[in-house]
């Protein structure tokens, strides 16, 4: 509690004194001579010298007098008597009886320049002494982090040292860790009991630095305090306490909070860590499965049970293709490095998130990682019902995805599920080579099956061969040279011409164009290309090029 009034009285200094009232177990933190008038010059918790000089034959004046250094919430007043006042006046000792206010006098030959030195001292000794128990704590409390311990026992420390009931919440107000604070404001604080609360600034009650740092829960007649837990300007959590009365917080308490919040912080910064860790090694753990060809023996298996992960179930490969509206992302590119990266961290953490919980829905198991803007999960599938699977599995993830992330599109390949000779990366492989394929032929956030690219893949196999190659690129060079130089899309036009199986006025619809402007551009595709739209055989071979030639672009 520090130097109180009681502690005082018993220096040498005071041994003719005489208390004229009752004396508490008040803190005194300074002391001082002060004269009328007293304004604002006595400080809460002062202990007050005075000679009463000007009021000695003024009982008002020295009434006044006294009225205001209990207003000011001094700790006591001590009177020299012998010369200006001889004797305190029983009006001035009832006034300080009414107050539950200490009076003292004090003989005219004892010096209050003894007076102060001796209380000095005993102040500077009881500092002394909450400095090292302050710095003992807070050494007790970076052991218990730099230990392996918890916030539990960080709780217990601040307890013991401190009698007040403490609790910790991480930064969604979770709480983590309780020594006998009251379970009915964390039920409120947590939305378990309807209650409504005010989160205020109190005023400083000390000129402590932290204490312009606490902030107020107001709940009904009832109050409890916080401090925020920062690391690298981060929210981490919460440090709560509920002092009996604010008088609790002095200035070695609230030293030992501010140890406790970089002890809290230190915590924080290593189970992030460790959970940093945790999450890198499953990321290139699902990275080398999925990217190299690795034989699954038992070393692999115990790695991967180490990691949360049972490889002997069968699983299927999605490759989902990451984008954004091209209003966010100008907006992201516009920003610097550090937005655009917190940014992906974000919404890779949202992704992982709704793709645990779309895997407890369907009761699957899911394994997941992200690499360059690409998300790759792992989801157990058997061969019969894996596309009902993937495709239940996609929905829920995107229903959700697009509540949190507006304006976000993923476009997925989707593996075959494999009986035998099963492995990760030939499933990946499959996955990404449909999903390439998918986004060559659809729109942004389509679904493509490996399964469903036959035909795709075995035109992809022809365009390796060489002469081929150079079929392909007889056949379309002027028509490409001419789209490049005029910024036209005869290609395309193609392409929607034959989709509507050469129905003109189909075709003009879809693309928007009047009939003798498709007409114009039907007639430059046969004179650049030299084949007639009317000739089946052309109208394959131009048809099997434009395919070759859009499946080679997707390659490259």
């Amino acid at each position: 509690m520090g130097v109180t009034v009681e502690d005082v009285m018993q220096l040498s200094v005071f041994k003719n004194a005489k208390v004229l009232t009752e004396i508490h177990a008040i803190p005194v933190e300074w002391i001082s001579v002060i004269e009328t008038p007293v304004e604002n010059f006595v400080r809460n918790h002062e202990f007050v010298l005075s000679t009463g000089i000007g009021c000695g034959e003024d009982i008002a004046a020295l009434e006044q007098y006294v009225h205001d250094v209990i207003r000011s919430e001094a700790s006591a007043l001590a009177f020299a008597t012998g010369r200006h006042i001889f004797k305190v006046p029983d009006r001035i000792i009832q006034l300080a009886e009414d107050n539950d206010f200490v009076l003292i006098e004090v003989p005219w030959e004892v010096r209050f320049g003894d007076i102060l030195q001796e209380v000095f001292r005993l102040i500077a000794l009881e500092k002394e002494t909450e400095q090292q128990h302050a710095e003992a704590v807070r050494q007790e409390l970076i052991n218990c982090v730099l230990n392996g311990k918890g916030l539990q026992e960080i709780t217990t420390i601040l307890f013991n040292n401190t009698r007040i009931p403490i609790a910790i919440s991480d930064h969604n107000k979770q709480i983590r860790a309780n020594q006998q604070f009251d379970r009915y404001f964390i039920d409120v604080l947590n939305g378990k009991r309807e209650e409504e609360y005010q989160l205020v600034t109190p005023s400083a009650f000390s000129d402590h630095p932290l204490s312009h740092y606490i902030e107020k829960y107001q709940i009904k007649d009832e109050s409890c305090y916080q401090l925020t837990i920062l690391s690298n300007y981060k929210k981490q959590g919460y440090l709560l306490f509920k002092p009996e009365e604010d008088e609790q917080l002095t200035w070695v308490v609230l030293t030992i909070l501010e140890h406790a919040l970089t002890a809290c912080a230190l915590y924080f910064v290593k189970e992030n860590a460790i959970e940093m860790t945790e999450i890198r090694l499953k990321d290139n753990f699902l990275l080398d499965l999925a990217k190299t060809s690795i034989e699954i023996d038992k070393s692999l298996l115990s790695k991967a049970q180490l990691l949360g992960y049972d490889l002997e179930k069968s699983y299927i490969c999605l490759v989902g293709d990451i984008r954004f509206k091209k209003a966010i992302d100008d907006h992201i590119a516009s920003d610097d490095h550090s937005v655009k990266s917190s940014s992906m961290h974000s919404r890779n953490y949202y992704i992982q998130k709704e793709v645990t919980h779309a895997g407890d829905v369907l009761k699957r198991d899911t394994m997941t990682t992200f690499d360059e803007g690409e998300v790759i999960v792992y989801l157990e599938a058997d061969a019969v019902t894996y596309s009902k699977t993937a495709n239940q599995f996609l929905d829920l993830v995107e229903r959700r995805l697009n509540e949190l992330l507006a304006g976000i599109t993923i476009s997925w390949g989707i593996s075959c599920p494999k009986e035998k000779d099963y492995t990760f990366h030939q499933s990946y492989e499959e996955a990404k080579a449909a999903l390439k394929i998918g986004r060559q032929q659809h729109e942004d956030g389509d679904r493509t099956f490996f399964s469903d690219t036959r035909m795709n893949r075995l035109l992809m196999a022809l365009s390796h061969e060489k002469e081929i190659e150079n079929i392909v690129e007889e056949t379309l060079e002027k028509l490409i040279e001419y789209d490049d130089k005029r910024q036209t899309d005869l290609i395309h036009t193609f392409i929607v011409y034959n989709k509507y199986n050469s129905n003109v006025s189909q075709t003009a619809r879809a693309l928007n164009l009047h009939r003798q402007s498709l007409l114009h551009r039907l007639r430059n595709i046969e004179q650049l290309t030299g084949l007639s739209l009317l000739d089946a055989d052309d109208l394959f071979l131009l048809e099997l090029s434009v395919r070759l030639w859009m499946l080679k672009k997707v390659e490259e």
